[in-house]
């Protein structure tokens, strides 16, 4: 080879994700025995060396920039003994992408880490102590530890709704504009494909992101003059392939005539649902039509192609570096940023549609 090779070239070699070659060299415990031998073949045969650049740096300035986000690791798939994760390529990856390629461009590596079930505290000290400027997932790092490292380098929050969001807004902040792509994906269903009988799959646990998406579902109901409920029709525990297989089992065994779509408020769950609606029989989209968010590219190769809500996760990364990088060169006014990402209606055949 002749430049140097990147932890994107051990994942492709591996068949993982960016994620796990971070978590074999940071927590390998975290990883099971089989993928972790497997990374460290792949980056024995590629010569790869993690950079030592983030390791004892003097404090003033390490060239480093740091990211942190959720583990959203599949329980069930680690289960069945599939990664789960890495098969759908989850969103944090392109994020991931597009902060390290704008991080290069200005001279800078990036540290990654992905909560683990211990939780995010034990890891938020070391990244944001081995960093010049700190990029954070909504609701990945406890507020008050977020308020202590703000103190002391610039951190852009990712996702979530910046106002009033734990008394964080004083804080730069990018989010994409959720509540406009579900109101503009229902609006689809509603007027062009004549769909009244809507269900919408949320989760359980408090997310801002979800509860935008579900705003715009009940917005475009609402002027449709379809019935909606203040609640979705059902809330999963994890917004995993198996939580939204187990959602459409249970929507389908309700009794009654059967929903005329579902919306999930993911597309690893839209996928779980498109695989149980497949075993019992179920035609999507002739019985029944089901939709996601996010836009993952799992969502183009599964049967049929997923009709979802495409986040430009790529460039949320870029757009997050780039604020950290001119924080630090001080060219970028003192008041906090707040950037709304426009998101894009994928229309493909789980709705009927031909694929755009």
């Amino acid at each position: 080879m002749t430049t140097a090779p990147t932890v994107y070239d051990v994942a492709e070699r591996s068949g993982v994700s960016i994620a796990t070659v971070s978590r074999v060299y940071r927590n390998p415990d975290s990883v099971r025995a089989q993928t972790r031998e497997r990374v460290l073949a792949a980056a024995h045969e590629l010569g790869y060396v993690p950079s030592g650049n983030a390791r004892g740096l003097a404090s003033r300035s390490t060239g480093v920039l740091g990211l942190c986000f959720p583990d959203y690791s599949d329980p069930d798939a680690e289960a069945a003994d599939a990664e789960d994760e890495d098969a759908a390529m989850l969103y944090s990856d392109q994020i991931i992408r597009g902060m390290e390629r704008a991080a290069r461009r200005h001279g800078y590596a990036l540290l990654i880490a992905a909560s683990l079930k211990g939780g995010p505290e034990s890891l938020v000290a070391k990244v944001a102590g081995r960093v010049d400027g700190f990029a954070v997932l909504a609701r990945t790092v406890p507020t008050e530890e977020l308020e202590v490292i703000s103190r002391r380098r610039p951190v852009v929050m990712l996702a979530g709704p910046r106002e009033g969001a734990d008394h964080l807004d004083h804080l730069d902040h990018i989010e994409v504009a959720n509540a406009d792509g579900q109101r503009q994906l229902t609006e689809h269903l509603i007027s062009d494909h004549g769909l009244r009988r809507l269900a919408y799959v949320g989760s359980a646990e408090e997310s801002p992101d979800v509860e935008a998406r579900f705003s715009g579902f009940r917005q475009a109901c609402r002027a449709a003059g379809v019935e909606c409920g203040e609640e979705p029709a059902l809330r999963v525990p994890m917004m995993t392939q198996a939580e939204g297989a187990r959602a459409a089992d249970a929507l389908c065994d309700r009794g009654g005539p059967l929903p005329e779509a579902i919306a999930f408020a993911n597309d690893q769950m839209a996928v779980g649902a498109l695989y149980a609606l497949a075993r019992r029989g179920v035609k999507v989209p002739d019985d029944i039509v089901v939709t996601g968010f996010d836009g993952i590219p799992l969502s183009h190769l599964v049967h049929p192609s997923l009709t979802t809500v495409h986040q430009p996760t790529v460039r949320m990364g870029e757009a997050a570096a780039e604020l950290l990088v001119r924080r630090l060169g001080g060219t970028q006014d003192k008041d906090p940023v707040s950037m709304m990402l426009p998101v894009t209606v994928i229309r493909r055949a789980s709705c009927g549609c031909p694929a755009d």
